[in-house]
């Protein structure tokens, strides 16, 4: 018999423990970790232990990503408040950099806009290129890589030789019309594989904050 044929008449027929249980209490097997043999019963309990150790690790996996959660969640909030209490442009910007930079700990931040009715004297306004545009008009979500995409790198100044990893936001009311830039040193900080849901949401929240005074 093949061991598929046992274990498939075991399954099958599960009252044979019940009527073989003085001969399986005298078959003794390979412990797990060696140096000894031990009973059937024996191993189902270290069987157990060990899916008990699983479940006890994925549930302190689990329960770390829920904390992690509620403190981003917690972040958002804030800069949420922030932003519908900022009574103009500039205080949305400044709300932004502020809550990113001391909230999130992301350590440069560079936002640009390039609606016509946006305010020349602010930087966030100053003329981007084709290629930046084009860009982020490209983005159905944040993206984030290792290396500065188009030219986006001088939009980091000094700092740019530096950075070594970048998630990039675009800002949309109905259509793209800025690109909210993220950068660390920190090659880990943002990187391809990473969840983006966040990211994204802090986009829109962002972008309907600037959308709303822009329009006002």
């Amino acid at each position: 018999m093949k061991p598929e044929d046992v274990a498939s008449y075991l399954q099958q027929h599960p009252e044979f423990f019940e009527q073989y249980a003085d001969a399986l209490a005298e078959i003794f097997i390979p412990h797990p970790h060696g140096g000894r043999t031990i009973s059937i019963s024996e191993r189902q309990i270290l069987t157990l232990r060990e899916k008990s150790k699983q479940l006890e690790a994925k549930l302190r996996e689990i329960i770390q990503f829920g904390e992690e959660n509620d403190a981003i969640g917690e972040k958002t909030h804030r800069l949420t408040l922030a932003l519908l209490a900022a009574r103009d442009l500039s205080a949305v910007l400044s709300s932004v950099y502020l809550n990113l930079r001391e909230d999130f700990a992301v350590p440069h931040v560079v936002l640009r806009a390039w609606r016509t009715d946006g305010r020349a004297d602010l930087p966030e306004f100053s003329p981007v290129s084709g290629a930046v545009r084009d860009f982020a008009a490209s983005l159905t979500h944040p993206y984030c890589c290792a290396h500065a995409m188009v030219d986006t790198a001088t939009l980091f100044g000094e700092a740019a030789p530096h950075l070594r990893s970048f998630s990039y936001v675009p800002l949309r009311a109905g259509e793209v019309f800025g690109l909210l830039a993220l950068a660390s040193e920190d090659p880990q900080r943002f990187y391809p594989e990473m969840g983006t849901l966040y990211l994204k949401r802090l986009g829109e929240l962002i972008a309907a904050a600037l959308a709303w005074h822009l329009n006002a």
